[in-house]
């Protein structure tokens, strides 16, 4: 079950949600690639905070990253997202180059709660939308498709303040789902949340990966939820951060977070943390020495 090569074996789904559909797969069967690193680095003034970066994202896979506090996790992310430009290399998204523009087909959800104190959910939804000039009558299509797929629908003229943490991260995420994403990034997304809201958020989420057929990147700290809800885990040295092993799970599309309950669950888990270990003892002693030199 547990493999450390680069390759996915992702099975192409049939999108469900939106208009977003998964690329044909090639005639051997693998899906074709949806994001490119290639010798990727970011710098700040003398600090190396990321990189190299060489990788290669399938379409419709589910990639998660785990690495030690301030490797570089959330900058790798940014600058995928657009937000942010490498010093070198290059980043593509289905062979259009990424360099500090935010592409079209690319959603993004953050961990801080982002909705609209002063908007509606209905609202909130729909903002993305009307700042882009969409009709209204297509706003409202696709609002009111988002509300009843996310489990919205009667919440739709509540405001966040009326919501659970777990239910105002829905409303953040069906913001990005009415976008029609092909690509989408989250950046820590259920780490304020009680640990059974978040595993039911991460069951939501891969629900969302199935019938999107969208490909997702997901940022976490904990080695369990991105063991359960990743195709590959991809593990990041300390800074400057790198991939030092990419880990394929090997679980089926169909899975939730029952998947934790397998035995070879915790060969995945216990992997991941043999090599996480190791590069947060690094990034422990690094910071330890810096703080002795000042």
């Amino acid at each position: 079950m547990l493999s450390q090569n680069n390759s996915s074996a992702a099975v192409p789904a049939t999108p469900v949600y939106g208009s977003t559909a998964a690329p044909e797969a090639s005639s051997a069967g693998v899906q074709p690639a949806s994001v490119t690193f290639s010798d990727v680095n970011r710098h700040y003034g003398a600090l190396h905070a990321l990189g190299p970066i060489d990788l290669q994202l399938r379409a419709n896979e589910f990639f998660a990253v785990v690495g030690p506090s301030g490797c570089g996790k959330s900058t790798m992310l940014d600058v995928l997202a657009g937000l942010n430009k490498p010093t070198s290399g290059q980043i593509t998204f289905e062979g259009q180059a990424i360099d500090g523009n935010v592409p079209d087909g690319v959603g993004v959800v953050f961990q801080e709660d982002a909705t609209f104190p002063w908007l509606t959910v209905e609202s909130n939804i729909g903002f993305g939308l009307r700042r882009r000039g969409v009709a209204k009558d297509e706003i409202a299509r696709r609002v009111d498709r988002a509300l009843k797929f996310m489990g919205l629908g009667a919440f739709a003229k509540a405001y966040p303040s009326q919501l659970s943490g777990g239910m105002r991260q829905r409303v953040c995420i069906a913001r990005t789902l009415v976008m029609e994403p092909r690509l989408i990034l989250l950046d820590e997304p259920f780490g304020a949340l009680d640990q059974q809201t978040r595993l039911l958020m991460g069951d939501e989420l891969l629900r969302l990966w199935r019938e999107t057929g969208a490909t997702v990147v997901l940022i976490t700290h904990s080695i369990d939820e991105a063991a359960m809800l990743a195709d590959r885990v991809g593990v990041m040295s300390s800074r400057p951060g790198r991939f030092i092993e990419v880990i394929e799970t090997g679980w089926p599309r169909d899975r939730d977070s029952r998947i934790a309950g397998q035995a070879d669950f915790g060969l995945v888990t216990t992997r991941i943390w043999h090599l996480l270990r190791e590069e947060s003892i690094k990034a422990m002693a690094a910071h330890t020495e810096k703080a002795l030199r000042t």
